[in-house]
């Protein structure tokens, strides 16, 4: 029988996700001091995530006979999240504006893969190159996000808004090409929604996302001027 969204296979992958999330996230806390040691442990993560994005590609370019390599560019809005992700760790600066686009879709659309993986039945075995990549590239797209948070690589601010703005329209634009030019039937959930016999198209999901973005932004301001005033009441 072939793996199910909340069988025994969906199940024990998760646990060990989440427990090697959480236990990986105590110790980097704990012991990763310095502005080096974090930064390995950042990108040694985005490596990770890159690996998997590109060989979860190269899968399913091989998934026919007839190899189709336009699969090689990502099409969805995870895949093209978890390469933007990836590079953005990997090759930009802390706190960069790609990665305050990118981190919030990533988070998202990772989390609700681990929990509902629509993809996971494809064959009889987890273990199928496609099932397995697709379902570590969601993960580790999580981990990376999560990690870039508590090592400080990250910072929340409604000062980088306009990343968000401009990371939607750069998505919008590259899955146009990708459908007019390259022969696509659908980027980016543009067409066909996210999950079948629901609305979720991405101009259903854009003012969504946008609303608890700007939520997100304002508890995370709030946050950081409760611990500002905090330090100062403690420094007099």
């Amino acid at each position: 029988m072939n793996p199910k969204i909340g069988g025994w296979q969906h199940i024990v992958y998760f646990l060990i996700v989440v427990g090697l999330t959480v236990a990986g996230m105590i110790c980097a806390k704990k012991f990763a001091k310095t502005e080096k040691s974090k930064s390995i442990i950042l990108k040694s993560l985005a490596g990770a995530l890159l690996i998997a994005i590109i060989s979860n590609r190269i899968s399913i370019v091989f998934k026919t006979v007839e190899p189709e390599w336009k699969w090689l560019v990502p099409d969805s809005l995870c895949g093209m999240s978890s390469l933007v992700l990836s590079l953005s760790v990997l090759l930009g600066k802390k706190d960069n504006n790609v990665l305050h686009f990118v981190w919030l879709v990533a988070l998202i659309g990772g989390t609700i893969t681990m929990f509902y993986p629509d993809f996971i039945g494809q064959n009889a075995s987890i273990f199928y190159l496609p099932t397995i990549t697709g379902l570590l590239h969601h993960s580790l797209s999580v981990v990376v996000v999560v990690a870039s948070l508590i090592l400080g690589n990250l910072h929340i601010t409604y000062k980088k808004w306009f990343c968000v703005l401009f990371g939607f329209t750069s998505y919008l634009a590259f899955g146009s090409f990708l459908m007019n030019v390259c022969g696509f039937h659908d980027a980016y959930n543009m067409v066909n929604p996210l999950l079948s016999g629901t609305p979720f198209t991405i101009w259903f999901i854009a003012p969504i996302f946008m609303v608890v973005y700007a939520i997100i932004v304002f508890v995370a301001e709030l946050i950081r001027k409760q611990k500002t005033k905090n330090t100062e009441a403690a420094k007099n």
